[in-house]
């Protein structure tokens, strides 16, 4: 007897974007009313294959993508996600795409509204018919039923608490009659433990009525208790396909963190401090997408700490906090005195520097020199690089004394460009950040936040610029603090990495701690601190 084809099955999936590959090989199957965890670090590609599945229209606009995407057997194409809706595939992404003045009922049925006649319709047709919103409010909460929530269809989104929000979205996705496959990116990252479990129930009851769920989650707990399988990505590749039952946390963890990076570490081992230079008591910072919500930990003179976490959990927020650029409250001290938060020119002043994750929009004066570029932070807050005019009346820029500072760091930091009076903006990535790192380095900071050091850059420039950081640490003392996303960045340079999951710091370890422990900081498990 002939094995019925698989309700989804995802066939020798890859694609590049501009010539990075992002994904590499990846297949899988879905069958009817099984349930997947879909897992792995930023980046490794699980919203890139999402994207494919639901034909969005970034993957078409550069060049597509190589393998096959089957549903019942029948290989397809979408053009749109509007393609991917009528083939039966639900998808509720992380940012909430509902309409605020809407009701949850009218966000539930969008585009699928009831209709109901009128006298006018024998006249001109059924373009008068009318909303019949008795019916669509029946229709919807019909569907919240299903989740078994407390939802009023009457309440606007917009006076809706965050989870319940949620809720409505993923209802929307099942309120659709031929929906067969749901994809669900981070659904309970914004609900309560209670919600959360609430979740949890429903998407069984859903799978039990045959409907295929791909549940994407960092809570690694959640996704062995709902999964039935565990799919997990790394660098764009399925490392682990297998069975939830008998899977533990830490061997999740274990398989989404698993790379060899030991050999990549530099330094000398575990170093000795002199003592504490910075310390942060219940930091909180209102950044869009990186709240922080109550934070403390301290820094030892002379040390680079790391702060990693998966996207949104607030590391980025830290730094662009105490650096005043969103609204910031809590304690923060350096060399025991207080740094009054939320002033932006004191922060700097006091012996902050802070190279930015947004070095486009934040770090870099795009139109002005590179010696513009590097000398303009420490001439703005320390007066350097200007000379006096008319016995001190006035000074003005010292463009040799710049020119020299600039050609200095493009020689210390390998940057490539024409001259120092070359354009920032027409640099390459990684040597526009190298520019960031020179314009801190020149103000001498006593301490230096370094925000995604090496985001968008190729690998060659990575190492250029973790050696910087490394050279002034070891050479000059300087102390750091380092966010990355890179956890093998983090391990290779720094001497304790924090890890942050909503809003907090879920655990300090030594770089050299196993990589699973690691893996359960993320997922909001606490383990030892180092």
């Amino acid at each position: 007897m002939a094995t019925a084809a698989p309700l989804l099955a995802l066939q020798n999936i890859s694609k590049d974007f501009y010539g990075n590959l992002v994904l590499s090989d990846v297949s899988f199957e879905l069958g009817r009313g099984e349930i997947i965890g879909l897992v792995g670090e930023n980046g490794a590609g699980k919203t890139t294959l999402m994207r494919i599945l639901f034909g969005m229209n970034v993957i078409r606009d550069t060049g597509g993508y190589r393998g096959k995407v089957c549903i019942d057997g029948q290989e397809v194409r979408f053009q749109s996600p509007f393609d991917a809706l009528d083939a039966g595939i639900g998808m509720a992404h992380q940012e909430f795409s509902l309409i605020p003045g809407f009701t949850g009922a009218e966000n539930i049925v969008l585009n699928r509204e009831s209709m109901r006649p009128t006298v006018l319709n024998e006249v001109f047709g059924e373009r008068m018919s009318i909303l019949d919103r008795a019916d669509m409010r029946r229709r919807a909460a019909g569907t919240i039923a299903k989740l078994g929530v407390s939802l009023d269809p009457d309440t606007l989104v917009s006076e809706m608490p965050v989870g319940h929000k949620q809720f409505t979205e993923i209802a929307r996705e099942i309120n659709r009659e031929r929906t067969r496959i749901l994809v669900l990116d981070e659904p309970t990252a914004v609900l309560t433990e209670t919600e959360a479990e609430v979740l949890i129930q429903a998407l069984r009851k859903l799978a039990a009525s045959g409907i295929g769920i791909i549940f994407i989650s960092h809570r690694l707990h959640e996704v062995i208790d709902v999964a039935d399988r565990v799919v997990v990505l790394r660098d764009g590749m399925i490392v682990k396909d297998t069975p939830t039952a008998g899977v533990t946390v830490r061997d999740i963890a274990s398989w989404m963190v698993g790379r060899h990076v030991a050999a990549d570490r530099v330094g000398e081992g575990v170093r000795s401090f002199q003592g504490d230079i910075f310390q942060v008591s219940h930091l909180w910072v209102d950044m869009p997408g990186e709240t922080v919500r109550d934070l403390s930990f301290t820094v030892r003179q002379g040390e680079i700490f790391g702060i990693g976490g998966l996207a949104g959990q607030g590391k980025l927020g830290i730094a662009n906090g105490i650096m005043g650029l969103f609204p910031a409250g809590g304690e923060v001290r350096l060399h025991g005195q207080p740094v009054l938060l939320n002033e932006p020119r004191l922060a700097l002043q006091r012996g902050m520097a802070f190279v930015s994750e947004d070095r486009r929009g934040v770090g870099l004066l795009l139109e002005e020199s590179l010696a513009w570029n590097i000398a303009f932070t420490a001439m703005q807050i320390q007066g350097k690089y200007l000379r006096p005019v008319l016995g001190g009346l006035f000074r003005l820029r010292d463009e040799a004394a710049m020119r020299a500072l600039t050609e200095d760091y493009i020689q210390v930091l390998n940057i490539k460009c024409t001259s120092p009076a070359q354009k920032a903006m027409e640099l390459s990535g990684g040597n526009q950040q190298k520019i960031c790192l020179a314009k801190a380095f020149a103000v001498g900071p006593d301490l230096l936040f370094v925000s995604e050091p090496t985001r968008g850059i190729d690998i060659g420039a990575k190492r250029l610029v973790l050696d910087a950081l490394h050279k002034y640490n070891r050479e000059q003392g300087m102390t750091i603090v380092m966010v990355s996303s890179e956890l093998e960045e983090l391990r290779a340079i720094c001497d304790r990495v924090a890890i942050v999951d909503e809003g907090r710091i879920t655990g300090i370890l030594p770089p050299t701690a196993d990589l699973a422990d690691f893996g359960l900081l993320m997922t909001g498990e606490r383990v030892a601190n180092g």
